[in-house]
């Protein structure tokens, strides 16, 4: 096991009983920290599960953090035709994983590199996968949801973001894991990467005056609430939803609800409303004028 703080590594079978394996879980608490826990393989039937949730296709581009042998990387390429790089500090699994690009004929597509997950560069990434235990989860939660670019998926095997709640998850059975964890089965978590939305936002909505409407975002990763004054007024917005870089809301008018839809990108955003009694859709966009921070805590 590494003594550097970077990552687990899975994906190269160890021979330990499961007993060994749960006991360094519970109590190799000096060692998690450091190395983010023992080798473990990650069975296919885990690897094309993680792909079908986060949707994964040719022009996506996979960082797996703690690649061990590369088999997420490595199958994302050969199923799906995508491009990616896996981050592991064990130099073996590195040579290995590259080693199998090249006789899997994908290595003009993926790469793998030996370094600490926390020098990571995340900006290419369209999905993110991993396999790391909870305290290595809980440390690098910062990282990926600031550095990560609005829409990512992140996909992660058994162990999550804490309060972070995942915007979707699966568990199915996977027998062979009971020898390592106890449990015959495996949870997969998928979370899609909001935009920081959070502020005061001035829109603008066509033939009406700039300055009529207001909305105020309050932001806890992707969960947002909010309140808007139209013309001064207060107006209680309805189903306000945040995914991605998606926004949506509705306010009621006079003949029903007014349904809006956009996106963010960074201090605008830009998207239609369904007006009612209105046949077309009609334009609207929005500049922040005051930023506040996003509760991650």
């Amino acid at each position: 096991m590494q003594q550097q703080a970077c990552i687990a590594t899975r994906g190269r079978p160890r021979l330990l009983a499961g007993a060994l394996a749960v006991a360094a879980f519970a109590a190799g608490a000096a060692d998690i920290p450091k190395t983010g826990g023992p080798y473990v393989p990650t069975p296919q039937i885990v690897v094309d599960q993680m792909l079908r949730m986060a949707n994964v296709g040719a022009g996506d581009f996979v960082v797996d953090l703690g690649s061990g042998d590369g088999i997420i990387v490595l199958s994302a390429a050969q199923q799906f035709k995508a491009s990616g790089m896996g981050v592991d500090i064990d130099p073996e699994l590195v040579k290995l994983s590259n080693a199998s690009a090249q006789k899997l004929g994908v290595a003009d597509r993926v790469r793998f590199v030996q370094l600490d997950v926390f020098k990571a560069d995340l900006s290419k990434a369209t999905v993110l996968t991993l396999y790391l235990l909870p305290e290595m989860m809980m440390n690098l939660r910062s990282k990926v949801f600031s550095e990560l670019r609005p829409g990512t998926r992140v996909v992660s095997h058994d162990y999550h973001f804490g309060d972070w709640l995942p915007d979707n998850q699966l568990t199915f059975g996977v027998p062979e894991k009971e020898k390592v964890t106890g449990l015959p089965e495996a949870t997969v978590y998928l979370w899609i990467v909001p935009a920081k939305a959070a502020g005061t936002w001035q829109l603008k909505v066509d033939g009406r005056e700039a300055s009529e409407i207001t909305l105020m975002l309050k932001q806890t990763f992707q969960n947002v609430q909010g309140s808007i004054t139209v013309a001064g007024r207060p107006v209680r917005p309805q189903f306000l939803s945040l995914r991605g870089a998606d926004l949506s809301f509705a306010l009621p008018e006079d003949k029903g609800l007014a349904r809006y839809s956009g996106r963010v990108n960074g201090d605008a955003m830009e998207g239609s409303v369904e007006v009612p009694g209105v046949k077309t859709p009609v334009h609207w966009s929005a500049t922040r004028i005051a930023a506040a921070k996003v509760n991650t805590e």
